[in-house]
């Protein structure tokens, strides 16, 4: 289930940039149009303005689907971890250095004899 859904996400992520890509720029000579009045040179199929609005109307789509597989790939990569606070876990025990109960002398190495 994680696999497909993170395949699904990569493949909106593609089509995302490339939608973004093929826009008209706002202004200018760049973008698609490139100076002409016919979107593109589409031959009269479908105007600059009506291709702008397909074009927002599907990035926004592609935009609000690749929302919610990220939110749904975080929410099933949180399934595993440990829902506590960190002020709850009892950490002030196993920081603490062991005394030892009784103090310990050093060996001190003998001279070898000669």
């Amino acid at each position: 289930m994680e696999t497909v859904l993170l395949v699904v996400h990569l493949l909106l992520a593609i089509s995302m940039i490339f939608l973004v890509l093929i826009q008209q720029s706002e202004g200018g000579l760049g973008g698609m149009g490139g100076g002409s009045s016919s979107g593109g040179g589409m031959g009269g199929f479908m105007t600059g303005r009506a291709t702008a609005n397909l074009l927002t109307r599907s990035t926004g789509i592609i935009a609000a689907a690749f929302f919610v597989t990220s939110l749904t790939l975080a929410i099933m990569a949180d399934d595993g971890r440990n829902k506590g606070s960190i002020l709850d876990q009892n950490i002030g025990k196993t920081n603490q250095k062991q005394v030892p109960s009784s103090p310990t002398v050093p060996s001190v190495p003998s001279a070898p004899v000669k």
